[in-house]
């Protein structure tokens, strides 16, 4: 029998603020972005993911928004680290997974229900392969970094997000 493991992606806020601190300090200096540089906008966040576990196979993903808006999760490619790097456009992975709640939602994806009964959406094929994605660098990666956008009334505040993997023995 197969054994599931649902990840919660957390905030890593001291990477968030030294991403934000690099944007500050280039404004600050009339500085423009090195060439490739992704800077983070102030709608974004870093989160992490700490894998426990190597060898998994993408299950599903569990969103919850508390209100009407959207995410979009964006993976890193590499072992980032901010601290010695700045993050490069092309580290970031394709697809990003793109989860949305509206006011009154029609009959689309339902991820998950949330309290008020309306189903968080998403573009389930492109979500799909981003999880697969992230099965796959787990087997080489004890932590994954993301952005995490947040747009149209959505902030960290109003998000659950975690992914599930079955455990290959």
């Amino acid at each position: 029998m197969s054994e599931e493991l649902e990840l919660p992606f957390r905030p890593d806020d001291q990477l968030t603020e030294v991403m934000r601190l690099r944007v500050q300090s280039l404004q600050q200096r009339g500085q423009k972005r090195q060439d490739g540089e992704r800077l983070l906008q102030p709608n974004e966040a870093v989160f992490r993911l700490d894998f426990s576990k190597q060898s998994l196979r993408f299950s599903h993903w569990t969103v919850q928004l508390a209100q009407p808006g959207r995410l979009t999760i964006t993976a890193t490619s590499q072992l980032w680290t901010p601290d010695l790097t700045n993050l490069m456009t092309r580290q970031l992975l394709e697809p990003a997974g793109v989860f949305w709640r509206g006011s009154t939602d029609g009959n689309n994806t339902n991820i998950t229900n949330n309290t008020n009964n309306a189903a968080v959406q998403c573009y389930e094929a492109d979500a799909h392969e981003f999880g697969e994605r992230i099965a796959e660098l787990a087997k080489v990666r004890k932590v994954m970094y993301f952005l995490f956008a947040f747009a149209e009334g959505c902030s960290p505040e109003t998000v659950d997000c975690s992914i599930t993997f079955t455990v290959d023995s």
